[in-house]
């Protein structure tokens, strides 16, 4: 994807659109396209001590500069206090995004192509400088933007204390004193180190952080210039690497190689020649990442704050590993979760050195099914069974005994064999907002979601039980008894499911007043791979959903006619917290409609075109927001502006996965 100077005509403009890296440990990479930091987030080096947590920011970025002569070109586009700005995007010709990040400036008849990536899982940036001078010597000068804080929180001045040393002429090396155990290095292939007299910049403002409420000044330490000569028509390469590893690749061009072949192999993995579904393969790696409390994969919920959550891993799961063919990731994450049920409860929260796992979900075991199911159809060999069978099905039957039963957060199966679920403060479906003692959409009792999940992991269990015979665990069921189990939920969700009035499904049946507000949850009674309604009401929902639901790129959360919808998502956190799920517009759902739609309307020609107008706005979203990825939210009214984390694995995961089995299958 390539932007030119219309992307930012104005500084204003340059900061919407964002860019991430990241490097497959919880660690990023990322700014905006003109290179301004306009978030905490923002950065060169957040780099993670405790996979996948424990984040921290080390270098902020990275300004440059060119001189001829007396003449001086920055490239440094900063907002400042006192209203005015560094804008160096003047001399930015374009921004390409492609398997990475690439800056084109322009100064005096020289070009300058910026690259920034990864070392893979490593804590390691390299940043690569090719220039092409014309016929006029030049000082080429870097500035480096050092820090030491937890990368969702600014620092003071005060507090960016460093002893520093040289390793040699190359390497310079900082250690932060809120951290000895910490060597930031930074490494250069070219050039000098430069001492600056003035060792702060303390007066870069962030302009999301004034847009969301936060602190919006920003501080960093910057010791040294890194200087380099160019001579006149001299074509030269520079890079510098900023790591806190003890080893690291030295030539950031070999590392910048390395980074496009592996994107490069996995799209040709992936073997998709859509270029919509080859650039959600590139975004599905961000997501996939080791956890070192565990020795597996997991996936990271989205970036820049989210970690790993249960709920968001099971439903992305299938998009991010199963469509892009990466078998064994699906695997090690299936492994990883495994190891932490609990009560039949698959934690929300992982769990990171000395703390227990937050448990407070109810469908993230449900999903955890779907998602055995799935990786069983896309793989489907004996090895693929037998690892189910020896390392997950005892946790499956776990699920079910303790769901049958009882288990924490007033999750239990009632006489009709219907789940109920929660009570109290308790927020445990993903529509999760609680601010302070305000549950905002509390949703106790049977939701239909979670109804239709364990329907559908009830026929998973039939049919797995009935291939492995015998029950593995004293939890465990005959294939019968799932059978049966499932056909008393089926006849109770029908008939205490329907609204007939509305001709869709209630959101939550809790006698004697069911929710009958018009939410995306009920389309998974349509979606998932085993359901419970005839073929006309499934069309009623999809019907219903797409009219009252469907905004360009999601699903609003309610439907607009309600009372309690919020159109926006924007301002402080709890003006935020309040639209979260009353209006705001998610794209995950989309992917379960997009399935639904699909098969109520039969997989022809026609169907799968209808379905691609519904999807087909995000690709032009891949040039919007988070370059190359798919939001969080988007306001529930028009013009549906991108919103929360910019980019999130259940967003790619799923629409990746419903483009690549429904549409373009």
């Amino acid at each position: 994807m390539h932007f030119g100077k219309g992307y930012w005509k104005t500084f204003s403009a340059g900061i919407e659109r964002e860019w991430v890296i990241t490097n497959g440990l919880g660690g990023y990479c990322g700014n905006t396209i003109i290179g301004a930091n306009a978030r905490k987030h923002h950065g060169y080096l957040i780099a993670s001590l405790h996979p996948p947590v424990e984040r921290v920011a080390v270098v902020n970025k990275s300004d440059e500069s060119i001189t001829f002569g007396g003449r001086t070109y920055s490239f440094a586009a900063n907002q400042r206090v006192g209203g005015w700005n560094d804008e160096g995007q003047k001399y930015l010709q374009r921004f390409i995004y492609d398997e990475l990040p690439h800056f084109v400036y322009q100064a005096e008849g020289a070009f300058i192509t910026k690259t920034l990536s990864f070392e893979r899982e490593r804590n390691t940036v390299a940043v690569c400088y090719e220039i092409l001078n014309g016929g006029n010597a030049a000082e080429f000068c870097i500035r480096p933007f050092f820090t030491f804080r937890e990368h969702s929180t600014g620092v003071e001045r005060a507090e960016l204390k460093f002893s520093e040393r040289f390793e040699d002429s190359e390497t310079l090396v900082l250690i932060p004193e809120k951290c000895r155990d910490i060597n930031i290095k930074c490494h250069i292939s070219e050039g000098r180190f430069r001492s600056n007299e003035e060792k702060f910049d303390s007066n870069m403002i962030l302009q999301n952080e004034i847009n969301t409420g936060g602190e919006a000044v920003d501080n960093s330490y910057t010791p040294y210039d890194i200087v380099t000569e160019i001579q006149p028509y001299e074509q030269k390469k520079v890079s510098v690497i900023y790591t806190i590893e003890d080893s690291y690749e030295a030539d950031g061009f070999v590392t910048m190689e390395q980074a496009i072949c592996r994107i490069r192999q996995l799209k040709e993995k992936a073997g998709y020649k859509d270029s919509f579904a080859a650039a959600l393969v590139q975004a599905a790696d961000q997501f996939i990442v080791k956890r070192e409390s565990t020795g597996n994969k997991t996936i990271m919920a989205g970036y820049p704050w989210f970690t790993d959550w249960g709920r968001d891993t099971m439903i992305a799961l299938q998009g991010l590993t199963l469509s892009t063919k990466r078998f064994d990731d699906a695997r090690s994450i299936l492994r990883s979760f495994a190891m932490y049920v609990k009560n039949g409860l698959v934690p929300n929260m992982f769990p990171d050195e000395g703390l227990e796992p937050l448990y407070n979900t109810v469908d993230a075991s449900l999903w955890y099914f779907y998602s055995v199911d799935k990786y069983l159809e896309y793989t489907g060999e004996e090895e693929d069974y037998n690892f189910i069978r020896d390392e997950i099905y005892g946790k499956l039957e776990e699920i079910i005994h303790f769901y049958g039963t009882k288990t924490d957060f007033s999750i239990y199966m009632d006489t009709d064999g219907l789940i109920h679920a929660g009570g109290g403060y308790d927020q445990i479906t993903w529509m999760d907002v609680r601010v302070g003692n305000w549950v905002v959409t509390p949703r106790h009792g049977k939701p239909v979601e979670i109804n239709a999940l364990w329907y559908n992991a009830l026929k998973v269990m039939e049919k797995l039980a009935a291939r492995f015979q015998a029950p593995l665990t004293a939890y465990g069921k005959k294939s019968e008894e799932y059978s049966e189990m499932a056909e008393l939920v089926k006849e109770s969700f029908n008939r205490e499911f329907w609204n007939e009035d509305l001709k869709c499904l209630y959101d939550v049946a809790d006698e004697p007043d069911p929710d009958d507000k018009i939410r995306p949850n009920q389309i998974y009674a349509v979606s998932l791979p085993y359901t419970m309604l005839d073929r006309e009401k499934e069309r009623q929902v999809v019907e219903t959903v797409i009219e009252k639901l469907y905004a360009t790129y999601g699903l609003r959360t309610l439907d607009q006619e309600n009372a309690e919808y919020q159109p926006y998502y924007k301002g402080r956190l709890h003006d935020r917290d309040a639209a979260y799920h009353q209006g705001t517009a998610w794209a995950f759902p989309l992917g379960a409609l997009i399935t639904a739609y699909v098969k109520v309307f039969g997989k022809t020609e026609q169907s799968k075109a209808y379905a691609a107008k519904l999807i087909e706005p995000l690709s032009d979203h891949l040039r919007d927001g988070c370059i190359g990825s798919i939001a969080e939210v988007f306001d529930g009214n028009e013009p549906n502006i991108s919103r929360g984390t910019y980019a999130q694995a259940w967003s790619v995961g799923e629409i990746l996965r419903a483009y690549a089995e429904d549409i373009i299958s």
